[in-house]
C-alpha cells in the first residue's frame, strides 16, 4: 500500500547520524516540513554513524532515508577517508586534517538534485560556524554562494521556484544546540559524533568531535548520554 500524499511542504535534510544533524531533522519536524533524509556512505572511518542516521530518521519520523554510496577513499586527503592519517586528538590550528575536501558541495549538490527530483523547494543541512572545526565549507559565505549557485544551476531556479538552503544552527553555540535538541525530544543517545567510533558506535572521547560534543553537553548542564570506549 502506498504512503498517502501529505500536503505539507517537502524538504531534504541531510543527516549525518551525529548530533548537529539529528538537531536539525527535529528542527524541520517542528516548523511542519514532510522530511526526507539523506545520509551517505563515503568510505569515511566512522561508517558507524551511518546506523545512528537511521535511528535518527526513524525516530523522528522522516517520510523517507536514502544513503548514497560513492568511494571518496580513492583520493583521500583526509583522516576521515585515509587510513594511513591518524585522526588527531589533540586541539590543532587552522584546517584541521579531518577536513575532507569539498565534501559538503559534494552533499548539498546530490541533495539539490534529490530535492528538484522530490518538488521539495527546501534543504536543511548542519553546518554550524560557532563551536566547529574551521572547516571552510561550514561558512556562512560557502551556504550563501552555493544557494546562488543551486538558482543558476537548476530547472527549478530559472523558472522562478529556487530551493531554499536551510541552516538553522549555523550560528548557535554547541550549547544551545543540545539546548534546542532536548527542548524537541531528541535523543541524543541514538546519535554519534566521533571521527573514529567503534563498531558500537562508542566514541573515543579525544578527537576533536568528541571535544566539542562533550563541552557541548557541559555548557547546556545536560547530563552526556554519549557511549565512551573507556
Amino acid at each position: 500500500m502506498s504512503s498517502p500524499v501529505s500536503s505539507l511542504p517537502r524538504a531534504v535534510v541531510l543527516l549525518s547520524g551525529g548530533l548537529d544533524s539529528a538537531t536539525v531533522l527535529a528542527m524541520a519536524q517542528a516548523q511542519g516540513f514532510e522530511c526526507f533524509a539523506l545520509s551517505f556512505d563515503y568510505g569515511q572511518r566512522h561508517k558507524t554513524e551511518l546506523d545512528a542516521a537511521s535511528r535518527v530518521a526513524q525516530a523522528l519520523g522522516a517520510r523517507e532515508h536514502k544513503i548514497i554510496r560513492f568511494d571518496l577513499t580513492q583520493w583521500g586527503g583526509s583522516a576521515l577517508t585515509d587510513a594511513s592519517i591518524a585522526v588527531p586528538t589533540a586541539p590543532t590550528t587552522g584546517i584541521p586534517i579531518t577536513y575532507v575536501p569539498a565534501r559538503n558541495t559534494i552533499f548539498l549538490s546530490l541533495a539539490l538534485a534529490w530535492a528538484e527530483t522530490l518538488g521539495a523547494p527546501n534543504i536543511f543541512a548542519g553546518m554550524n560556524a560557532v563551536d566547529y572545526s574551521g572547516y571552510p565549507d561550514c561558512r556562512p559565505e560557502y551556504v550563501a554562494a552555493f544557494q546562488q549557485m543551486a538558482r543558476l544551476a537548476t530547472r527549478a531556479g530559472i523558472e522562478g521556484e529556487p530551493v531554499t538552503i536551510h541552516t538553522p544552527i549555523i550560528h548557535m553555540s554547541k550549547a544551545d544546540i543540545v539546548r534546542e535538541g532536548v527542548r524537541l525530544g531528541v535523543d541524543y543517545a541514538m546519535t554519534v559524533s566521533c571521527y573514529q567510533a567503534d563498531a558500537d558506535g562508542r566514541a573515543c572521547g579525544r578527537c576533536d568531535s568528541c571535544r566539542l560534543r562533550r563541552e557541548g553537553f557541559a555548557a547546556a548542564g545536560v547530563a552526556d548520554p554519549t557511549r565512551y570506549v573507556s
